[in-house]
């Protein structure tokens, strides 16, 4: 896997960049596959998800999600994180 850059939804339905998930983690990308695995610093999966190249191909799949970056915590209090 490598570090393609392109989009995903994360948990709480909004659209990151695989470049800046935020959250301290990290995205291993397949591109082939359209595959993201979000990981922490230590290589723990914590989200996987699909790789939508492009903002075009986000609309295309019909999401509609508001892209958001990485200072946007993942998770809510209420999910206690």
């Amino acid at each position: 896997m490598s570090s393609a850059l392109g989009f995903f939804v994360d948990w709480d339905g909004n659209l990151r960049s695989t470049a800046d998930p935020g959250g301290g983690y990290l995205c291993d990308v397949d591109g082939v596959a359209r595959y993201v695995a979000v990981t922490t610093k230590t290589g723990t999966l914590v989200h996987e998800a699909t790789l939508y190249r492009t903002l075009d191909a986000v609309a295309k799949a019909g999401i509609t999600a508001s892209l958001v970056d990485g200072s946007v915590p993942w998770g809510k209090k209420s999910e206690g994180i």
